[in-house]
């Protein structure tokens, strides 16, 4: 059983013992365990110590009805052995995705990053804030590779994705017997990162109870473990994000107004991508080479009507939405080079024409606008909001992530709203094949 831990792979026996060198802190971003093992039991003791992490199956001469049922049991994939080069760093680049250099020509963008090389070298909190898909945890990585910590852990917890009762375990860790399954000593992220740089993903959504305990931690510079007797010392610099405004989060009560100052020492704001038509251009170019290169495709230049089109969208999903579509372009260009017609929407359909010079765009816009309100006039607020989700999670094919990414919104809160739906017995996309769930 191998452990991927960055840059080093750490190789068990057992899955016994691979959960006790998750508990001790030897963290790492996937287990690729032989699909002979009992993977079910497997994942069941990490959750009952609340430890999450992703799970490779893998075996030699694969049975694909053993293969299915590893999948079955919780694996996100299975892979076969002996081993093919290619795909294994395909896989751990999908679910790791470290390797995401930040590329901006745009002004800017580039007056954001001349802030952040002035602050990365303290030891300042930093809060980075955008839109969902603009780029916060690579800037967040950026300053730690630019930090006096660079050599030490860069650690990253998304607080949307954990819920409420299993994310202070995974922060500060527990001992054993301080609840049920906690079989022994579990080392948290705080002091996983003990010497480096913590990530607090999605701050917002953390709940208000533990907003206090992390105040307590960044004041002191010390954490309680859950179930502890004595408190922990850790010395790490905290990095957060947030797709809201916190300063609306403060008012409405959702948001610890000291814990805001604490995190908020220099707030560095990324435009969205709309904003940025200098950083359209270069990432456009940026992914139509790494996913040629990583398909085995010859590498085209992007056309100049594709290029016109690509920095007209609005790219409501900002960055994440741009490497998507030009990943698909990279794989259904047909012709010599990437042209408008390649670069498509997830629904399927191509980038809208960009409107001539002197043409009656404003005439256009207006006539949209005016066809919208009368759509939406008469609907309450909740309507026109649940028309917008269901409609927006038709257009992403039912993948709940890539929606809520689009809405602005955490995937939580999504999940919650298609529950409300559901249960008034109201229609709710499926995920279509090849859509994730998640």
């Amino acid at each position: 059983m191998a452990m991927d831990t960055g840059a080093k792979v750490a190789h068990v026996d057992t899955p016994s013992q691979a959960t006790d060198a998750l508990r001790r802190g030897q963290g790492a971003d996937l287990l690729m365990v032989d699909y002979e093992l009992d993977i079910k039991s497997l994942i069941e003791a990490n959750e009952r110590e609340h430890i999450f992490i992703t799970v490779i199956a893998c075996g030699v001469n694969p049975d694909p009805r053993k293969a299915a049922f590893a999948i079955t049991a919780g694996a996100k994939e299975f892979i076969p052995l002996p081993p093919d080069a290619e795909l294994i760093a395909a896989v751990l680049a999908a679910v790791s995705d470290d390797s995401r250099p930040l590329v901006t020509n745009d002004p800017s963008m580039q007056a954001v990053l001349k802030l952040a090389d002035q602050v990365a070298g303290s030891d300042a909190s930093v809060l980075i804030t955008g839109e969902s898909g603009v780029g916060k945890e690579v800037m967040a990585r950026y300053v730690h590779e630019k930090s006096r910590r660079a050599t030490r852990p860069f650690i990253s917890v998304n607080c949307a994705a954990i819920p409420d009762n299993l994310l202070e375990s995974e922060l500060f860790g527990h001992e054993k017997g301080a609840f049920t399954g906690a079989m022994a000593r579990r080392i948290g992220k705080f002091e996983e990162a003990d010497g480096g740089t913590l990530l607090l993903d999605e701050i917002s959504e953390m709940d208000a109870r533990l907003q206090a305990k992390l105040l307590r931690a960044l004041q002191e510079r010390v954490i309680d473990r859950v179930g502890g007797a004595k408190p922990v010392p850790v010395n790490i610099r905290v990095l957060a994000t947030s797709n809201r405004n916190l300063a609306a989060a403060v008012k409405d009560g959702s948001f610890r107004e000291d814990l805001l100052y604490r995190l908020n020492v220099i707030n560095l704001a990324i435009p969205p991508l709309r904003e940025r038509p200098a950083d359209i251009v270069a990432l456009s170019d940026f992914f139509a080479k790494k996913y040629s290169e990583a398909n085995a495709i010859a590498l085209k230049p992007i056309g100049l009507e594709a290029r016109r089109r690509l920095q007209a969208h609005p790219w409501p999903g900002n960055v994440r939405e741009l490497e998507n579509a030009m990943h698909r372009a990279v794989l259904l260009s047909s012709g010599s080079e990437i042209d408008a017609e390649a670069i498509r929407l997830p629904d399927g359909q191509p980038l809208n024409p960009v409107a001539p010079v002197g043409s009656d765009y404003v005439g256009r816009v207006s006539l949209a606008a005016e066809s919208a309100a009368r759509t939406f006039v008469g609907s309450t607020v909740a309507e026109v909001e649940q028309k917008l989700i269901i409609e927006t999670l038709t257009h992403c094919l039912g993948n709940r992530t890539h929606a809520a990414n689009i809405l602005g919104i955490s995937i939580r809160t999504l999940r919650n709203k298609l529950n409300e739906y559901s249960a008034a017995g109201i229609s709710v996309p499926a995920p279509q094949s090849g859509a994730s769930a998640a």
